[in-house]
């Protein structure tokens, strides 16, 4: 179990080293990065950040590896935002959450009876359907009601006209 200290230096740390991506490191090779979460160890001398990066598995790995070339600069960067007695060692790490929840995404999709799915697209457009009638109905009672408004506004200016005028001509004091 972390404590809350060292998830709290986590987030500061995933913090400045993904502005720090974005905004200083200027190798080619980092595109397209995210930083995911971070790790860090008890003492707070490791830290170790998962990043989705996007593109190709060669690309991912050129990334990886211009990540861990610029692990120094980045370190710097660190230290120099956040006051702590021992800047963090960083490592990178690619997270593959988005990528398997993709596959999963697909494998249950093809695991789908073909009838069922188009049962639930049936299902889907009846209920768009539905829903554009539900819409017109609101449409035409909110025109209703806003007339009924109009209406009694009209009859509350004549049912109490010496009201209207103490409001026009507020009383001397």
């Amino acid at each position: 179990m972390t404590s809350r200290r060292t998830q709290k230096a986590a987030e500061a740390v995933r913090e400045v080293v993904g502005m720090a991506i974005l905004r200083d490191l200027r190798d080619p090779r980092v595109r397209h990065v995210t930083v995911t979460f971070v790790e860090v160890s008890a003492d707070l001398r490791e830290a170790k950040v998962h990043v989705s990066i996007m593109g190709t598995e060669t690309e991912q790995k050129l990334c990886l590896h211009g990540l861990q070339s610029a692990a120094g600069f980045l370190q710097s960067k660190l230290a120099a935002n956040i006051d702590m007695r021992y800047t963090p060692k960083l490592t990178f790490v690619i997270d593959q959450g988005v990528k398997r929840s993709i596959e999963v995404m697909r494998i249950l999709q093809q695991l789908r009876p073909a009838d069922e799915v188009a049962a639930d697209d049936e299902a889907a457009d009846n209920e768009a359907a539905d829903d554009d009638a539900a819409d017109d109905d609101l449409d035409e009672t909110d025109d209703v009601a806003a007339a009924d408004d109009d209406d009694v506004d009209e009859r509350a200016k004549y049912e109490n006209p010496v009201e209207d005028d103490a409001a026009e001509h507020p009383a001397a004091e």
